[in-house]
């Protein structure tokens, strides 16, 4: 594979996973064509060394994992940690708003979005539906409807002359999505739209009620390579579907001798306290059934390793000034190590060194990542995996422009470099302890 199979790998993956639930889908699926097995929370288990399995919970989150041949007390897990959840517009449990015959869509914000960029693009709605059909039973489904059913209209410029000034956005009232006309005396049930449309993508003519979804929107249009050169990839969901792209198809070549796993959580983008996120308890507890005694899994973590995956902050020509001029990375220039002071990033001279190291195998170039001193940082898994199971960890990344906007930029060479580390991570046979 070269890294136009890779990046047309990516953008076909990231295309068909508008929301977390159809990312999980679509990691399952190129999962089980690899002989991986599907583990059941509720069932009993059995592991065998040199086996491959996943699960996932809330169908928002997996993680999937090589059982090495070489037991995992001796030699550790080698990690890789990104999230399946992006900033987007959430639909709203009621969210049918009716007015001066137009129907539109109560929406919430969904993590920190960059608001502007959603105004005037095709928009989808995706997500998961719970339902009841005739005979009693809840059923849950996925659902997709690909094209465009919405659209949030500008204000012209001719009605708000500070529009390239001063312009803000309040999301109660200025971004709710117009999906059609309708009269005045006209009752629409956004539920009863959503039961159409199961039967429409479904094909079965079931009597259901719709109960209640998680629904999104997104933009449309398809992911693609830009750029004169083709130097760049445009797409909605790079942060951070990307990295689970990248951990999965470096999975799917792992070394079956020492023990890998990727670890993809839901809602990162709110903070990734839930039953499914990272600050959950999904990973502690996996790692509690694989290794249900204390000692050995205080062995195992103690010699692992966690690489947090997730976009990092490339240097934008227009703004340089809010980036530290030592610490800017480019596009196109490697995978970012990402370092704060204050451990918004997990990041230590042993972990870094290491991923260096990893680097240099590979041949791959490497970049670091500080944020101006002035400026907040952000923060991922990394920090909350870290405290929370005590696994050595390092944040990595490749450089993004327009993170959290509807569409984000990233290079053409940056994630099919850091699937050659990790990658190489997988299959690395020598010890993560540097004593």
């Amino acid at each position: 594979m070269d890294n136009q199979d890779y990046n047309q790998q990516l953008l076909d993956f990231i295309h068909s996973s508008p929301t977390p639930f159809h990312a999980v889908k679509n990691i399952q699926m190129s999962l089980e064509a690899e002989g991986f097995l599907p583990l059941v929370e509720e069932d009993s288990w059995n592991v065998v060394p040199g086996g491959r399995y996943y699960v996932t919970r809330n169908g928002s989150s997996i993680i999937a994992f090589v059982m090495g041949r070489d037991s995992a007390v001796n030699s550790g897990i080698r990690m890789v940690g990104a999230h399946t959840d992006s900033p987007c517009l959430k639909v709203k449990p009621n969210p049918e708003l009716r007015k001066h015959n137009y129907f539109q869509l109560g929406v919430e914000v969904y993590g920190g979005a960059l608001l502007n960029p959603w105004f005037d693009r095709d928009l989808s709605i995706a997500g998961r539906i719970v339902f009841n059909v005739g005979d009693g039973r809840l059923q849950h489904a996925l659902v997709d409807m690909k094209k465009p059913v919405a659209v949030i209209p500008s204000l012209a410029i001719h009605l708000d002359k500070e529009a390239n000034k001063n312009r803000t956005i309040n999301p109660q009232t200025d971004i709710p999505p117009l999906l059609f006309n309708c009269g005045e005396d006209r009752e629409e049930d956004f539920r009863a739209l959503l039961a159409a449309q199961l039967l429409e993508q479904y094909g079965d003519p079931m009597e259901l009620q719709v109960l209640d979804y998680d629904l999104y929107l997104y933009d449309c249009q398809k992911p693609a390579i830009t750029g004169l050169n083709q130097d760049f990839i445009s797409s909605a969901r790079l942060d951070n579907l990307l990295s689970c792209f990248t951990g999965m198809k470096a999975l799917l070549g792992a070394d079956d001798q020492v023990s890998s796993m990727l670890i993809c959580s839901d809602h990162e983008e709110v903070g990734s306290t839930s039953s499914c996120g990272a600050n959950g308890p999904m990973l502690k507890s996996l790692l509690e059934r694989l290794y249900p005694e204390p000692e050995s899994r205080s062995r195992v973590i103690s010699q692992s390793l966690l690489v947090s995956a997730d976009n990092a902050h490339g240097i934008h020509p227009n703004y340089s000034d809010k980036h530290d001029s030592h610490h800017g990375p480019i596009l196109n220039g490697g995978p970012v190590i990402k370092i704060n002071a204050n451990q918004r990033y997990a990041t230590s001279s042993i972990t870094s060194s290491i991923f260096r190291h990893l680097c240099e195998q590979q041949n791959v170039p490497v970049q670091s990542f500080v944020n101006r001193t002035d400026l907040g940082c952000g923060s991922t898994i990394g920090p909350i995996t870290a405290a929370s199971i005590g696994v050595q960890t390092l944040d990595v990344g490749v450089p993004t422009f327009a993170m959290h906007s509807i569409r984000e930029l990233a290079g053409t060479k940056d994630a099919f470099n850091l699937y050659r580390v990790l990658l190489g991570l997988y299959s690395y046979q020598d010890s993560l302890i540097i004593n």
